[in-house]
């Protein structure tokens, strides 16, 4: 096989790996897969694969050779790679976040039964280097959130809200329910006048200034400088310096007392190891009497433990370090290591499929101003694959996520 053409970014995907008996077996596991979905995988030679009929998704292999060879070398990434690389696309009419949903909606049952116990032996380990420490940290946050306010701008709605918005109806604008979402989460963390708010994970302000307005004193911390920076400009035009600081600083390193808490959907970036700490840490800065109100990305309890110790293709390309909790880990953790307990917790699973549907939509619209930013063909093929891919999980019911509040 012969190398192909990728953008500097991702050199080594121009290299495709030489693996024939992985590569065949890749290949018919797929072709079993498919016969029970709703969806078609066509072939340059007029091949067609799928229990779907000529309406449903299709799955169009451009370099079957290279395909297969990436699903055999590493299922969990080389889908991934692949759509990268342009070795398969959707077909005419086909959309990816439809295409892919009735795969994670069998993805445990994906790999045949006897073949998952051999999942140790092929799983890829965390690196080290995406471990959560201090200094991890920051470079797993700056490796996705420095990538440019730009990017972000041109996706997102006007709130720069990135994490499941709250709809309720079928018509309302994406930043109706994104301000419904922060809304619904200050209600939780009951801020109010004077409140002494503390917020893990700026993002761009948005919540810090809606949380200002109640008339709280707000300290917001991130570990982006971009994030940071863009925050404070938002923060200084909507005349509220006086009530928000931003700074850049670990969660660890917080100090003070504080009447609320919130963290918008930032769990996922903190890492099993670390957990404890981070829950110690929410029950150290709680003022008597305050509450915690976290919005978190969550996964079924067994899938997480199947998976805890894998490296996917999310952790290689887009949230190094990440990792998505159940709830039973987040009760197990606060039960044990904390006073915290959890008293209320609101799902919005469907509201976060339609979210990703409208920024991937956003992002598709607006690629020639992205690409002014020095991405490439290869990196709108990842961020595309990303939005799809998270969108498939809660569209599936594979992936939740819920607004969880915790009192002692």
């Amino acid at each position: 096989m012969t190398a192909i053409t990728v953008g500097p970014r991702f050199p080594a995907l121009a290299h495709i790996p030489k693996a024939p008996v992985r590569a065949a077996a890749a290949r018919a596991i797929l072709r079993t897969s498919v016969s029970q979905l709703p969806v078609r995988v066509t072939f340059p030679d007029g091949t067609v694969w799928g229990a779907g009929g000529s309406g449903s998704p299709e799955l169009r292999v451009v370099r079957p050779q290279a395909l297969f060879a990436r699903l055999g070398t590493d299922t969990k990434i080389g889908l991934g790679e692949a759509y990268m690389a342009g070795e398969w696309t959707t077909g005419p009419g086909s959309d990816l976040g439809d295409l892919l949903t009735p795969f994670a909606s069998r993805l445990t049952r994906l790999v045949p039964e006897w073949l998952q116990r051999f999942r140790r032996f092929v799983d890829e380990n965390l690196p080290e280097q995406q471990r959560n420490t201090t200094a991890g940290s920051r470079n797993n946050i700056e490796a996705h959130y420095d990538l440019s306010n730009h990017l972000f701008e041109n996706f997102l709605d006007p709130t720069m809200s990135y994490s499941a918005a709250s709809f309720e109806r079928s018509d309302e604008s994406l930043e109706t329910a994104q301000e419904r979402k922060m809304e619904r989460i200050l209600d939780a963390a009951r801020v109010g006048e004077d409140s002494r708010v503390l917020e893990i994970g700026t993002g761009w302000g948005a919540l810090a200034i809606r949380a200002a307005r109640r008339g709280a004193q707000v300290t917001t911390i991130t570990l982006s400088h971009e994030q940071a920076q863009l925050a404070r400009q938002r923060i200084e035009e909507a005349e509220l310096s006086d009530r928000i600081e931003v700074r850049i600083q670990d969660y660890r390193e917080v100090d003070g007392s504080y009447d609320a808490i919130v963290s918008v959907e930032m769990i996922e970036a903190v890492g099993e190891e670390y957990w404890p700490t981070y829950f110690r840490t929410l029950d150290a800065r709680l003022a008597p009497g305050g509450r915690v109100a976290i919005q978190a990305i969550l996964m079924p309890h067994q899938r997480m433990l199947a998976t805890r110790r894998s490296f996917g293709w999310i952790q290689k390309y887009v949230f190094p370090g990440g990792l998505i909790p159940s709830v039973e880990a987040i009760e197990q953790v606060t039960g044990q290591q904390t006073r915290l307990r959890l008293v209320t917790q609101h799902s919005l699973q469907p509201d976060y499929a339609r979210t990703l549907r409208l920024w991937r939509e956003r992002f598709t619209t607006n690629w020639d101003t992205i690409r002014t930013d020095g991405f490439d063909e290869t990196f709108r093929r990842m961020w595309e694959f990303y939005l799809a891919y998270s969108e498939a999980g809660f569209a599936s019911g594979y992936l939740d996520v819920r607004q969880l509040t915790f009192t002692r």
